[in-house]
C-alpha cells in the first residue's frame, strides 16, 4: 500500500490546511490520519544506540554530564540498547546491574526512539507512583525538552486537550504511560508493544493484592506478539526474593569480557581481583586472570572500548538475553576503583553495608543466612545486671506484645546506639483478651518505671501490640489509652529493608459495639526483616561476658540478655528459622518457619523492634544520641513521666526524659 508523502511526518498544531497536504483538521481528522499513515511505516533500520549518538541531548537537570550523548562513554550500553531496536528478533532484555552505571538513561534512550522513530504505546514502570512522578518531572520531561525531534512530537503540557500529563505523553503513532508497580490499575490500563520495567526488585509482591505486577505488566504486550519489547532492569536485593537474579539466571548470562592490555586475555572483571595494600586504596589495581599482571585503571578506557558481551549458559526462552555489569566498568570519571575499596573498606563489621556494598556496587544478591542460633549458647552468653535495671548504654525503653487466646505475653527491651539492646522485663498477664482485668493490667503496666543506673526513672516509650488475634479488642483498647505511647501493629510476611515499618493507616474499629470509621492507627511490619536482623545480630562476634560486664565496647546491635532469661524464654527465641521454598509457579521464596511451636519471645522481640523504628531511633541524628545520654548522666529527681509533659518546650539544657513524647 503506498501512503501519501504529506502522511509520513507526525506533527501537532493547528487545525487548518496551513499544511498544504491537502488535509484539513476537522475535529482532528487530519491528525488521525496522519498517525495512521505513520503506522504504516516500516520500522527504521536505525538502531537505538545510533539514534542516541544523533538525538539524544543530556540536560544539566537530569545529567552530570550534560549534553549530547555518547555511547562510547559506556561502550557496554551499545548492545543492550540495540537488542530494544524493533530490527533485533529479542524481545525480552535482562538487565541485572550495579547502581549509577547508566541503565536508566539507556532506558530513556529507548523511549526517546520510540517516539521520535517506531512509535507505539508503551509503558514504563517504577516501583510506586510516587517515583514514577518523579521520574516523569525529572527525567521524561527533560527527554522531550532537550531534544528538538521529541518536542515537535510530543502534546504541549498545556495543551487543550491534555494529551501531555505526568503520567502520559501523547504522541502520533503512540502514547507512553507512566505508573507505579503498586498501582494495578495502572497496569492493565492499555496494551502496550513496549515496557519498561526499571528497579524491579523494588516492587511490592503484589499490586493491589491484584499479582504479581511484572506479570501483570507483560501481559500487556502479548497481543503484539514477536514485535513487543519488555526491558527488565535492576540492582538485585536478596538471593531467593530477587526478581531480577530469577530472570537473569534463566535467560543466557552475559557477561563483559575486556581484554587485558598487557597479554590480551578476554575476561569479566570480578571484585576478587582488585587488589590493594591495606590503608592504600588508591594503590587499588586488577590483576589479570591469564598473566597476573597489574591493570591500572587508566586502562580501562581502552579495555572497554575492546570489550564484548558473551553468553556463559543457554537461555530457557531464545527470544530472551540477559546482562550483568558491577561497577568496577564504571567509566573513568565515575566510580572510580579507588572508591570500590574505600567503600568496601568502610562496610566492614556491618552486615548491613556488606549488603548494600554487594547489591549496588557489585550487582550481585545478598544471601540471608536465617538459622536459628542455638538457645545453650545464647544461655551461656547471659550476663548479670541488676534486676529492674537499665544499663548504662540503655538509652530508651520500647516493648512488644503478643495476644494470645488465654494471655498476653509482653517483653521491654532498652535500646542504644548503634541499636545495641537489652531484655530488661517479661511479663505474662494471664486471662486473654475477653477479660476486662486482664486489659487493665496491661495499661497499668504501661505506667511502669525503671531504673536506669543513672538513678533516672524510664518508661516504655513505645509499645507495639500485635492485631493479628481479637483485633477489635485490640484496638479498643489502644484507642483507650491512647496512640502516643501504644502502636497497633499487623505482621506481615516478606522482607522490606528501606522500610520495614510503614504506616500508621486509619482503619475502622469496632468499640464497645459501635463501629467507628478510622478508629484506630495501624502499622505493619515486615516481620521478616526484623527476624533476620535479630538473628544476625545473634550471630555476630562480641566480646567475652566478663569483658561485656567490664565494659569493654560491644559491636552494633549486640544483643544481651539477662541471667534471669530461662530455657524455655531462649528457646521461644530461637524458634524459627528462614527456609527456602518453591512456589506453585516454581519460583523460589524465602519464608519464616517455626521449629517448634512456641515462639512469643521471638514475635515480642519483633514488634519491640518495630516500636523502636516507629520512635525514630533508626533515623536519629548523633546529636539526638548525645542528648539522651546526656539526660541519664544527670539525676535531678524529676520523673520520667513528669519531665515528658514539659521536654519539648523547654530549653535543652533542662530536659531530662526519654519518654515518648519527646522522641516522637
Amino acid at each position: 500500500m503506498s501512503v501519501p508523502t504529506s502522511l509520513s511526518s507526525p506533527r501537532s498544531g493547528p487545525t487548518s490546511d496551513e499544511s498544504g497536504d491537502g488535509l484539513t483538521d476537522f475535529d482532528g481528522a487530519g491528525e488521525i490520519l496522519r498517525a495512521w499513515g505513520n503506522g504504516l511505516r516500516p520500522d527504521p533500520d536505525l538502531t537505538v544506540s545510533e539514534w542516541a549518538d544523533r538525538h539524544r541531548m543530556l540536560s544539566g537537570r537530569a545529567s552530570a554530564e550534560p549534553g549530547r550523548y555518547r555511547t562510547v562513554r559506556t561502550p557496554y550500553m551499545r548492545e543492550i540498547m540495540d537488542r530494544l531496536s524493533p530490527g533485533d528478533p529479542t524481545q525480552r532484555i535482562v538487565f541485572m546491574k550495579a547502581a549509577q552505571v547508566g541503565a536508566t538513561e539507556a532506558g530513556n534512550n529507548w523511549i526517546g526512539f520510540a517516539i521520535h522513530q517506531a512509535p507505539g504505546p508503551m509503558l514504563a514502570v517504577q516501583p510506586t507512583v510516587d517515583l514514577a512522578k518523579r521520574n516523569s518531572r525529572q527525567r521524561i520531561d527533560p527527554l522531550i525538552d532537550e531534544s528538538p525531534e521529541l518536542r515537535e512530537r510530543v502534546k504541549p503540557a498545556r495543551s487543550r486537550d491534555a494529551g501531555n500529563t505526568m503520567l502520559s505523553k501523547e504522541f502520533a503513532g503512540g502514547i507512553l504511560i507512566m505508573t507505579g508497580a503498586n498501582s494495578a490499575v495502572g497496569l492493565r490500563s492499555t496494551p502496550a508493544r513496549y515496557i519498561f520495567l526499571d528497579e524491579v526488585d523494588a516492587y511490592p509482591a503484589s499490586a493491589d493484592e491484584e499479582g504479581d505486577p511484572v506479570t501483570l505488566a507483560e501481559a500487556r504486550s502479548l497481543t503484539f506478539a514477536h514485535r513487543r519489547k519488555v526491558f527488565l532492569v535492576s540492582t538485585p536485593t536478596i538471593r531467593g526474593l530477587s526478581r531480577i537474579e530469577r530472570e537473569y539466571e534463566a535467560s543466557d548470562q552475559r557477561r563483559f569480557f575486556v581484554p587485558c592490555p598487557h597479554c590480551g586475555a578476554m575476561q569479566w572483571l570480578k571484585f576478587d581481583r582488585l587488589r590493594w595494600q591495606k590503608g592504600r586504596p588508591e594503590a587499588a589495581e586488577y590483576h589479570c586472570e591469564g598473566c597476573d599482571a597489574a591493570i591500572a585503571e587508566h586502562h580501562k578506557t581502552a579495555m572497554l572500548e575492546g570489550g564484548e558481551w558473551r553468553a556463559t549458559a543457554v537461555a530457557a526462552d531464545p527470544t530472551t538475553v540477559g546482562y550483568h555489569l558491577s561497577a568496577l566498568y564504571s567509566p573513568i570519571g565515575w566510580l572510580s576503583w579507588e572508591r570500590i575499596v574505600r567503600a568496601w573498606d568502610a562496610a566492614q563489621g556491618s552486615d548491613e553495608a556488606i549488603k548494600a556494598f554487594r547489591n549496588t556496587t557489585l550487582g550481585e544478591t545478598w544471601v540471608e543466612t536465617g538459622e536459628a542460633p542455638d538457645w545453650q549458647r545464647l544461655a551461656d552468653q547471659r550476663e548479670t545486671w541488676d534486676g529492674g535495671t537499665v544499663p548504662e548504654r540503655g538509652l530508651f525503653l520500647t516493648a512488644g506484645a503478643d495476644v494470645q487466646k488465654d494471655r498476653i505475653e509482653v517483653d521491654v527491651w532498652a535500646w542504644g546506639r548503634g541499636l545495641e539492646s537489652w531484655l530488661i522485663g517479661h511479663l505474662v498477664i494471664e486471662g486473654g483478651p475477653g477479660d476486662p482485668a486482664c486489659w487493665q493490667q496491661l495499661s497499668n503496666f504501661l505506667g511502669q518505671t525503671w531504673a536506669h543506673v543513672s538513678g533516672q526513672k524510664m518508661t516504655i516509650a513505645k509499645l507495639a501490640i500485635d492485631t493479628g488475634y481479637e483485633t477489635s479488642a485490640v484496638y479498643a483498647w489502644s484507642r483507650q489509652v491512647g496512640f502516643a505511647q501504644v502502636a497497633p501493629v499487623k505482621g506481615v510476611e516478606g522482607f522490606n529493608r528501606s522500610s520495614p515499618v510503614t504506616g500508621p493507616t486509619y482503619v475502622d474499629a469496632t468499640i464497645a459495639g459501635k463501629r467507628l470509621r478510622r478508629g484506630a492507627r495501624l502499622w505493619t511490619v515486615a516481620t521478616s526483616t526484623f527476624k533476620t536482623e535479630t538473628y544476625r545480630y545473634l550471630r555476630q562476634a562480641r566480646p567475652t561476658r566478663e569483658d561485656i560486664e567490664a565494659g569493654q565496647p560491644c559491636p552494633p546491635g549486640t544483643i544481651h540478655l539477662p541471667s534471669w532469661a530461662d530455657g524455655e524464654w531462649l528457646k521461644q527465641f530461637t524458634a524459627e528459622q528462614l527456609v527456602t521454598v518453591a512456589t506453585r509457579r516454581g519460583f523460589a521464596r524465602l519464608e519464616w518457619q517455626k521449629l517448634r511451636e512456641r515462639n512469643e519471645a521471638l514475635d515480642c522481640r519483633v514488634y519491640a523492634r518495630a516500636a523502636a523504628w516507629i520512635a525514630g531511633a533508626d533515623r536519629w541524628s548523633d546529636a539526638k544520641w548525645q542528648e539522651l545520654e546526656r539526660q541519664l548522666v544527670v539525676d535531678t529527681g524529676t520523673s520520667a513521666q513528669d519531665a515528658a509533659l514539659i521536654a519539648p518546650s523547654m530549653p535543652s539544657a533542662r530536659r531530662r526524659t526519654v519518654r515518648s513524647s519527646y522522641m516522637g
